[in-house]
């Protein structure tokens, strides 16, 4: 029986092994600020069960007139993004005595609801490679 050479014995194995898992940095700009008091606060979400409840990630940026805040390492999949300015620093979406929000809000694909917050589907993008979006704050 003849010997397998070292080289087609390691190119054997590391087709055995399969495609490694790929991993994708999602970088988000964020506009309008209202000012760079406070920072800007933004949620990572994954599935439309988790939405505005559960983030996988968050994470934050000073506040400026064009922020950017990345998340990195990230599974390819389908993804959504709330993004809000907490202008006070007390970290939570403030609203007025009617529930409005008083401070800017924003998210993934500029996607708007009616009466509320939109949908994930609404905001949901596609990361399948190093992704760059911009939300804008309203």
């Amino acid at each position: 029986m003849k010997a397998i050479p070292r080289h087609m014995l390691a190119a054997i194995s590391l087709l055995a092994l399969g495609p490694a898992a790929q991993a994708f940095d999602l970088t988000v700009e964020v506009l309008n600020a209202r000012s760079s008091q406070g920072t800007i606060e933004a949620a990572l979400y994954g599935t439309d069960a988790d939405w505005l409840k559960t983030p996988l990630q968050g994470e934050r940026s000073a506040a400026a007139e064009r922020a950017v805040v990345v998340y990195r390492n990230l599974p390819a999949g389908t993804y959504a993004l709330a993004v809000f300015h907490d202008e006070n620093g007390n970290r939570k979406l403030d609203t007025n005595i009617a529930g409005m929000p008083v401070e800017r809000f924003g998210f993934s694909r500029d996607a708007r609801g009616r009466m509320g917050p939109p949908a994930f589907a609404d905001s949901a993008i596609e990361l399948r490679e190093d992704t760059a979006i911009t939300v804008k704050l309203h």
